[in-house]
This record gives C-alpha cells, structure tokens and sequence, in this order.
C-alpha cells in the first residue's frame, strides 16, 4: 500500500499554518511575521519552478539560506526566517503532509544577541522635557516608564480601565496575553487625569485619541514617540525600552523579581529573570533613582 502523501501547493499549506497558527491563539504579529518569512521562501521556490511544499527538500532550503546570506541579511534576520522555515515543516510533518521533515537538521548562523536599550536618568528626564508641552504623548511616556505595559496594551486602554479611587489600572487581555490589574502611582496619576482634561469629546471610549476622536493607532503612537526621541537627542532608542527600563528600575529597587514579572505580563519568570543579568549589584549609578521620586 502506497503510504506517499499527495502533493500539495506551498500556497495551500502556508494557508493551513496560518490557521493552524490561528487556532492556537499565536498573536497576530506573530502570524504576519511567520507569514511574511515564508511568504518570502514560497517566491523563492517558485523562481525554482518549485510550487508544492511537498516536493521541497533540504538542498532546495539550504539553497534558499545562501541567498539571503548574498543579500547581505543580518545573521539574527537569517535565523529568524530559519526559525519559520523549521516551524512551517515540523508543522506538516506532524499533519502528515510529508514524510520527512527537510528543515529538520537546517543550522542556525550565530550572532550576539544585544541586551535590552536602558534609558539612563538624563535620558528619561530629557525626554519628559520634550513633551512637556504636547499632554498626549506626554500622558503616554508617563505611562509606559511608570507601568512597563507595552504599546498595543497602551493602545487598547479604555476610559474605564482607569481607576483612580483604587489607583489601579486594567490592562486587557491582548493577542495570546491574559488581563491584568496593575498600580498606578501619582505621576502616572496626574497625568492622565490631565491628559482627560483635554482627551477630545467622542462616543469612542478609547482611551487615547486623535485629535479627529478616533483612535490613536500602535504605528502612530510609535513615529511620534521617536520623533521626540530624536528632539531630546536620546540615540539608538525605541519605545519598548520604555518598558525595559520601567523593569530595569523595579528590580534595582527591590521589587521581587515574581512581583514585576506580573505587573508586565511575562508569560515565564524566566523572561524577567533575564534583565537581572543586567544589573550590577557592585556598581549602581548614583545618580539612578526611582521614577516615581521624579
């Protein structure tokens, strides 16, 4: 009895991945990233006349590998797309798609794996000095150094999710991720209260909006925050080193590491355990101080 799968079309399997992907719960971004990538190996094949997945081989990948290498991709890029690649075929292999898996032994480039951008005093200080005057974006730096939540967290807050009688803040469950309530201290406090002083009068209960009352999108919120870090001179920084200061900040004062894994949302402990390795417990900056202090 013939145990060989039937052919089937790279288009058609990276459809049932997709979805498969879908089905158990993998957030969106990392759906279109997965996508993405072998949306890029599918054209590559097909430059190859190769169309089913069914057909492709270890060689085909490898060969596939060496491009992106004379393409002069970074070997972290390389071995993210390997990373797809290895998923996408174990994925068939485990539906039965094919009988053996070719991205099985495919090897990963090394590279350094450089540590998360912490914001020192006088960054943070300068950047605060510079949206001083737009309330907004000043309300939205406030609250992700004072609370570590992330950007599409930020973006989805609603009215409601403030609570300053209790001073806490509902985040809500967000792509793969669980709800959470965290504190608000006071600056975080005043800040929004004087950002809903001026918030624009809608039926939308977003919390942060444009000026038009719709809501303010992660893309939008990400260019104005780096145009600000470009006015306070502040290099090589991006939003979400925000957040890995905020983490950096609670565990150089003491906060127990399990304590700030909640208040930011790691799925595993592990996660957080890893920014303890970037705290020098010998030499503290002197001039490092709470934030809450500022």
């Amino acid at each position: 009895m013939d145990n060989t799968p039937n052919p089937v079309s790279f288009e058609t399997a990276l459809e049932k991945f997709l979805t498969h992907l879908e089905s158990k719960s993998r957030s969106s971004a990392t759906r279109i990233a997965y996508g993405s990538d072998l949306k890029q190996l599918m054209d590559f094949m097909g430059e190859k006349r190769i169309t089913q997945a069914t057909t492709i081989a270890k060689e085909h990948l490898q060969e596939y590998i060496d491009s992106l290498f004379s393409q002069s991709y970074t070997s972290k890029s390389i071995s993210r797309k390997i990373n797809s690649t290895k998923t996408f075929f174990r994925f068939m292999h485990t539906e039965k798609l094919i009988i053996s898996n070719p991205a099985e032994d495919l090897a990963h480039p090394k590279y350094d794996i450089k540590p998360p951008r912490i914001l020192s005093p006088e960054e943070y200080r300068s950047l605060r000095d510079v949206v001083r005057l737009d309330i907004r974006i000043g309300t939205i730096v406030e609250l992700l150094l004072q609370t570590g939540i992330r950007i599409g967290e930020l973006a989805q807050l609603q009215i409601e999710d403030v609570n300053f009688d209790k001073k806490q803040l509902y985040v809500r469950a967000y792509e793969s991720r669980d709800g959470r309530t965290i504190p608000l201290n006071d600056p975080a406090i005043k800040a929004l209260k004087g950002y809903l002083d001026i918030r624009p009068q809608s039926d939308n209960r977003t919390l942060f909006l444009t000026k038009n009352g719709h809501p303010f999108l992660v893309r939008n919120i990400r260019t104005a925050i780096d145009r600000y870090f470009k006015l306070a001179g502040i290099e090589n920084a991006k939003v979400n080193d925000l957040r890995h200061t905020f983490i950096i900040h609670q565990l150089k004062s003491g906060t127990p590491l399990t304590y700030v894994s909640k208040l930011v949302g790691h799925k595993r402990l592990s996660t957080t355990e890893k920014y303890l390795k970037l705290i020098d417990t010998d030499k503290i900056e002197k001039d490092t101080v709470h934030l809450e202090e500022l």
